[in-house]
């Protein structure tokens, strides 16, 4: 028997449009639990490369401020993406997932502007993956 989307789908119990979007979901939430405990764990050290990475910008004095803002946002995004794939599969309730990639557009665009006006135009160009990311996630949620 060959396996084929379609029957893993019905194998799963799940419309393929459903399988899609706990994928997006599994996917954002592992990269904004992942990116923001690694700011928890190393609050010294990234405080300090946000530091360096923005002395010659006009965000210099604000990274005491905003590294616990995108930290939050990250957090959220991870954590409603989350508990959103628990919300499909237990009751199909998208609204949590739909919020996950929601928070997770607005980190991502945090992160880019950050990026431009530290003239980070690499570290920025990177982003466009993942703000795409949470784009196509929130289409999925919204539109299917």
């Amino acid at each position: 028997m060959t396996l084929t989307l379609l029957s893993l789908t019905d194998m799963l119990g799940l419309e393929g449009s459903t399988l899609i979007q706990l994928l997006f979901s599994l996917m954002v939430s592992i990269l904004f639990i992942q990116s923001s405990l690694d700011k928890l764990l190393n609050w010294k050290g990234e405080k300090a490369y946000y530091e360096k990475h923005f002395k010659k910008t006009i965000l210099k004095p604000t990274v005491a401020f905003l590294l616990p803002v995108i930290t939050f946002f990250e957090l959220a995004a991870g954590f409603l993406s989350a508990v959103g794939i628990i919300a499909i599969l237990a009751a199909g309730n998208t609204e949590i997932a739909l919020w996950g990639m929601f928070m997770g557009s607005l980190a991502i665009i945090q992160l880019f502007l950050g990026q431009r006006v530290a003239k980070d135009y690499n570290g920025a160009a990177a982003l466009i993956p993942y703000f795409l990311l949470c784009g196509a996630g929130l289409y999925m949620y919204l539109f299917w």
